[in-house]
C-alpha cells in the first residue's frame, strides 16, 4: 500500500541488500525516511535458499538474527516510512507483513509457517514497538521485567524471578529501545545522563541505567501494572488482607485519614495506594506528585504532576519538593505523593497539618515504627534545623495511620500491619496496632499460611473521625467480626 511504486503505479519489489543508503541497516537504529533512488527502484534478485532452523528451547540463534537483519534492511529500502507513520498500528502491521512476505519469497528464505510468523512479529515489533520486549509487555501475569544487558532478561511472575529466552541482538539495539521509551516522556539517556526514570503509555514504571555506569551493557527495569486496576476485593481473594481488614481500609480511605503506606521494594505499596484512592469522593480535588506518573486514579477531578530532571546544561530541574510545595497553592483537598524519599516529607507533613486531610504517600521501610523514624530522617537530611522533638511532634500530629505491606519469602504479598499513630509520650511517638498478620506455618507446596487478627483495642483513635462521616457502625462491625473469628479459632 505505502511501498515505493513504479511509474505505472504498481508496487515495486524490495531492492537488493547491499545497495543504496545503509544508515538504517541495523534493525535497532531509529529509522530515517530514505530518499527515492535516482535510478529508479531496484529489484531483489532471487538468491540461494536460506534455511532457518531455530535451535532447541526456541532460543534465537545468530543465524536467525542475520536473516532478520537482511530482511529488515530490505524492508527499510522498500517501504515509505513517512506514509507508514500516518497509519494506525494495526494497518501499519499489515503493511509491514505484506512487504516482508514478499521479500521472503523473492530471497528464497525457507522456513516453517511458525518460524515465519515469529520473524514477522519480531520485525513489526522492531519497527512499531519495543522489539523483543513486546511479548513480555503483552503478558498480564508479569510484575517486573529486568534486562541485564543484551543477553539476559528476567521476569517476575507470582513473586518468583526467572530467566527468559528473550535477548537482544546487541547492546546497541537495547540502548535504542531504551531511548525510544524515555523519549516518549521528554527524557533522555546517554553517557552524559546515564540514569533515567520514565514510564510507558500504560503507566508502567521504567528505570534505565546505561554505560559507563552499567558495566555489562544497559540495564532496563520495568515495573508493569495490570491492565485491570486491582481493588480491595481482589486483594481479599489473593489473601493479602482479610474481608474485615479490607472494610477497615475502605473506611480509612473514606473518612479522610492521613495515611502513609510503608513497605519494601516490590511489596505492593503503589497497588495498595491505588486501591485506597478508590474511596475518595468523586467531587474532591486530588493532586498527585510523582517521579514517574504511575498512579491510576479514577476520579474526574485529578491533577497529575511529575518531576523533571535537569537539561544538558544542568538547568530546569523540578524536584518532588517543588511539586509538593506548589500543590499548596492549587487549592487541593487531598495531596498524594507517589513515593516520599527526600525532604518533601516535611512539605507533605505540613500539608497534612494544614487542612488537607486524607493526604497519602508511600515510604520504603520495613515496619510502622521504622516508617516513622525514616520520615524523621528524611526531614533531618533535608537540611531543616529543627529539634528532634519538634519533628516527632509534627509526625505524630500529621499522620493518622501507617499501613505496612510486605513481600514474604514465598513471593506472596500481605498487608501485615494497620497501625495508628496515637501521639507523644516524652520524646517517643506512640502507636498502636489495629490489625496485624501472623504467619502460622507453611503448606505442602511451600506457601506460607497465616491470618489477620484484630489487636482487640476496641475503639481505634480514628473512631471519632469515622463517626463524623457516619461510618462508625461499619467500623465497629468489622472489628467485632475479627474478634469473634479470633475467639472461634482459639476455641
Amino acid at each position: 500500500m505505502f511501498g515505493k511504486r513504479t511509474a505505472s503505479g504498481q508496487p515495486a519489489p524490495a531492492p537488493a541488500i547491499g545497495t543504496g543508503p545503509r544508515d538504517a541497516a541495523s534493525p535497532t537504529m531509529p529509522i530515517p525516511v530514505l530518499a527515492e533512488p535516482e535510478l529508479g527502484p531496484r529489484r531483489i534478485e532471487p538468491g540461494p535458499e536460506l534455511v532457518v532452523t531455530p535451535p532447541p528451547e526456541r532460543r534465537k540463534s545468530d543465524e536467525y538474527y542475520q536473516t532478520k537483519s537482511m530482511i529488515f534492511g530490505a524492508l527499510i529500502e522498500a517501504i515509505d516510512l513517512s506514509q507508514l507513520s500516518r497509519l494506525d498500528a494495526e494497518s501499519a502491521r499489515d503493511e509491514i507483513r505484506d512487504i516482508v512476505n514478499e521479500i521472503i519469497a523473492l530471497k528464497n528464505v525457507v522456513m516453517s509457517i511458525a518460524e515465519q510468523e515469529e520473524l514477522l512479529d519480531d520485525i513489526c515489533n522492531d519497527v512499531l514497538g519495543y522489539g523483543p520486549l513486546e511479548p513480555l509487555l503483552a503478558r498480564d501475569d508479569i510484575a517486573d521485567i529486568m534486562v541485564n544487558g543484551a543477553g539476559k532478561t528476567y521476569i517476575e511472575v507470582a513473586g518468583k524471578i526467572t530467566l527468559t529466552n528473550v535477548r537482544f541482538r546487541d547492546n546497541q539495539q537495547l540502548m535504542n529501545i531504551c531511548q525510544r521509551i524515555v523519549s516518549q516522556v521528554g527524557r533522555r539517556v546517554d553517557e552524559a545522563s546515564p540514569i533515567c526514570d520514565a514510564r510507558l503509555p500504560d503507566g508502567s514504571r521504567v528505570n534505565v541505567i546505561a554505560p559507563p555506569l552499567a558495566i555489562d551493557g544497559p540495564s532496563l527495569t520495568i515495573r508493569k501494572f495490570k491492565k485491570d486496576k486491582l481493588t480491595l476485593d481482589q486483594l481479599v481473594r489473593f489473601g493479602a488482607i482479610s474481608p474485615e481488614g479490607a472494610r477497615v481500609l475502605e473506611i480509612i480511605g473514606k473518612v479522610r485519614c492521613n495515611v502513609v503506606i510503608s513497605g519494601g521494594t516490590g511489596s505492593g505499596k503503589t497497588t495498595l495506594l491505588n486501591c485506597l484512592t478508590n474511596y475518595i469522593e468523586r467531587d474532591e480535588r486530588v493532586i498527585t506528585c510523582e517521579d514517574a506518573a504511575e498512579l491510576q486514579l479514577q476520579q474526574p477531578h485529578v491533577v497529575r504532576l511529575e518531576t523533571r530532571p535537569p537539561n544538558l546544561e544542568g538547568q530546569g530541574q523540578v524536584t518532588m519538593r517543588d511539586l509538593v510545595r506548589n500543590c499548596l497553592r492549587m487549592r487541593p483537598e487531598r495531596i498524594i505523593v507517589g513515593e516520599v524519599r527526600g525532604p518533601e516529607a516535611f512539605d507533605l507533613l505540613q500539608a497534612m497539618n494544614t487542612g488537607h486531610d486524607g493526604s497519602m504517600g508511600t515510604v520504603h521501610s520495613n515496619s510502622p515504627r521504622e516508617c516513622l523514624s525514616r520520615m524523621e530522617s528524611l526531614i533531618t537530611m533535608g537540611g531543616f534545623s529543627l529539634p528532634s522533638r519538634t519533628i516527632k511532634e509534627m509526625i505524630a500530629t500529621s499522620i493518622d495511620v501507617v499501613i505496612q505491606a510486605a513481600r514474604l519469602r514465598d513471593g506472596s504479598r500481605r498487608i501485615t500491619h494497620i497501625t495508628e499513630v496515637i501521639g507523644m509520650e516524652g520524646d517517643v511517638i506512640t502507636t498502636q496496632d489495629v490489625i496485624t498478620y501472623d504467619i502460622t506455618g507453611e503448606d505442602a507446596s511451600g506457601r506460607l499460611t497465616g491470618r489477620h487478627r484484630s489487636s482487640g483495642i476496641g475503639r481505634p483513635r480514628f473512631w471519632e473521625r469515622a463517626r463524623y462521616y457516619g461510618e462508625e457502625g461499619r467500623l465497629a462491625a468489622a472489628l467485632d467480626a475479627m474478634e469473634v473469628a479470633e475467639k472461634d479459632r482459639a476455641a
